[in-house]
């Protein structure tokens, strides 16, 4: 069975992406990612993104574009991001050790996780295209 990861990569200033420190589990910390995560039974994917990134970063999103296909991750799990953008509040590093917004010179400034690294290609292609 496919467990779904949703992610949700957030855009400021037409280029600027935030990026989530993560702070477990262990073999995953200190590695950066776009914040998310599992999709509950019953849930729609956009809701999920709409829990996490409340849960994660106390803001309230507004979601766009797809961005990819589908991302697969160890275990049987498949990720799949969309663009998003920060309808209410001001991101916290309430789950993650740290945030930080990255602006084009910067996108590849951080260690991500092999799993967001084709995410972060992705995003910038997307971005690029407008």
């Amino acid at each position: 069975m496919t467990v779904v990861v949703v992610a949700a990569a957030i855009v400021a200033q037409g280029d600027r992406v935030l990026a989530a420190q993560r702070a477990e589990p262990p073999a995953l910390a200190g590695g950066w990612e776009f914040p998310g995560g599992k999709v509950d039974p019953g849930e729609s994917e956009h809701d999920a993104l709409v829990r996490e990134c409340r849960e994660e970063l106390g803001v309230e999103i507004s979601v766009g574009a797809r961005i990819g296909g589908d991302f697969t991750l160890a275990d049987g799990y498949v990720l799949r991001v969309w663009l998003a953008t920060v309808a209410s509040g001001t991101p916290e590093a309430k789950e993650h050790l740290a945030l930080r917004w990255l602006g084009p010179d910067e996108y590849y400034d951080v260690a991500w996780l092999g799993a967001d690294l084709p995410v972060m290609e992705a995003v910038e292609s997307a971005l690029r295209r407008g």
